[in-house]
């Protein structure tokens, strides 16, 4: 394994791949965690009354996990270097309507991205 230069910062993901909620209402929430400390974001998401808040702290969790394990990094110098949220599938689902109409729904899916690098200095 190659050696890291000392002043080059580490990172590590976590990734949550094909999550049923809503794109527009997870990005509500990584939106409040993006640039804050790891163990200030846990708080955060703690305190947020959205769904999408415990899907993206089990997220973050695993992120600081990574982290910890592989790069030997405490948790108190990590903070969240990127979070975002990209579009997964839709389920396409049919709802019955009078006259014989059909409706269609929309189950959309997501993405979900936490990177969380060791701060400088």
């Amino acid at each position: 394994m190659a050696k890291m230069a000392e002043n080059e910062a580490v990172s590590t993901k976590a990734v949550a791949r094909f999550v049923r909620i809503s794109p527009t209402k997870a990005q509500q929430v990584i939106n409040l965690i993006r640039g804050k400390d790891a163990e200030e974001a846990v708080a955060i998401l703690k305190f947020t009354p959205k769904a999408a808040a415990r899907i993206i702290t089990k997220v973050l969790d695993s992120a600081i996990a990574n982290a910890e394990k592989n790069l030997h990094v405490s948790r108190n110098r990590l903070y969240v270097a990127e979070a975002y949220v990209n579009q997964g599938p839709t389920l396409k689902r049919i709802r019955p309507r009078a006259m014989g109409r059909a409706y269609r729904i929309r189950k959309k899916s997501s993405h979900i991205t936490v990177v969380v690098t060791e701060k400088e200095g």
